[in-house]
């Protein structure tokens, strides 16, 4: 039993239309045909869609959906869920076919962030390509990129999903945020069965309003992240944090804020490690160099 990558994700929305420049204006991806149920997808590869992106009366990160192997791997996880109290509700005929899956289920972390798992995932018919020229995005064996929760209850959380799930502890660090005379936050960055840094995370804190904290792309050259980075403060998109170099993944980018409250991190150069040999770090520092947050920039303003 184990995690292969990140396959979707699904988003809640009162402002489709916001979403839909955001993502096809901003982050360069394409937009696909809707779904059967009129919800909105868009693609940065040959998977058929990555952001579901759902008409409610509501802003909310609805659920990262992760891929296992096949039917035998999703039954063993589903009921390891189950014995560990968290609810699994399976997926009916048509939600699967909706998220172009074999099978799968919901649940949630004992945060409550919410979590899919399935397995068999179609690829589309038309070859990908962005409306603003983006040549590919990094996906692949690596998955989607990344999504990263937050937990008040880190410990426990941290424990079902490398104990229950299935991720491998990559780097758990604590930071301090707000200087050395601050509290320190607890990280824990985890890894699935792939090469990529981390394909979830979580911070120890309370879960955000918009039920994530931010999700990652990756694209192919630091070209593509400035000419995002360009289109995002054209188009007026607030930026999070600065261009900058993290110091765990390596990852070369920036953070901008997604119509839905929560984060997009456009990124390139990751580190890719070797799964099976991988041992856990625990890194003192968020960047290299860069990364001016927004709650950074706004305390330095109000102190002059």
């Amino acid at each position: 039993m184990g995690i292969k990558a990140l396959g979707y994700v699904v988003i809640e929305t009162a402002q489709p239309d916001k979403w839909n420049e955001f993502l096809t204006q901003v982050a360069g991806v394409m937009r696909a045909a809707d779904a059967a149920d009129g919800a909105a997808q868009y693609r940065i590869d040959a998977a058929p869609f990555r952001f579901r992106i759902e008409t409610t009366g509501r802003e909310w990160f609805r659920a990262a959906g992760y891929e296992v192997a096949d039917a035998a791997a999703l039954a063993a996880l589903q009921q390891a869920v189950t014995k560990a109290g968290r609810p699994a509700t399976p997926l009916t005929a048509e939600e699967a076919a909706l998220r172009h899956v074999a099978a799968g289920f919901r649940t949630s972390d004992p945060a409550g962030n919410g979590l899919e798992f399935f397995y068999g995932r179609s690829t589309a018919a038309e070859p990908f390509v962005s409306p603003l020229g983006v040549p590919n995005f990094v996906t692949g064996d690596m998955g989607m990129g990344h999504a990263v929760f937050s937990a008040p209850n880190f410990d426990e959380t941290i424990g079902f999903l490398r104990d229950v799930v299935g991720f491998h502890e990559t780097d758990m660090p604590r930071f301090n945020l707000m200087g050395p005379d601050g509290p320190s936050m607890g990280f824990a960055f985890m890894h699935a069965d792939n090469g990529r840094h981390h394909s979830i995370a979580v911070g120890e804190g309370p879960v955000p309003p918009s039920g994530a904290v931010h999700v990652m792309l990756e694209y192919p050259n630091l070209t593509e992240v400035g000419k995002a980075h360009d289109r995002m403060k054209a188009l007026g998109y607030p930026e999070s944090a600065s261009l900058g170099r993290h110091v765990n993944d390596e990852t070369v980018g920036f953070y901008v804020q997604t119509p839905g409250g929560f984060d997009l991190e456009i990124g390139c150069d990751s580190l890719v490690i070797d799964p099976q040999s991988w041992q856990t770090t625990k890194h003192e520092a968020i960047s290299v160099w860069g990364h001016e947050w927004a709650w950074q920039k706004a305390m330095k303003e109000a102190q002059a």
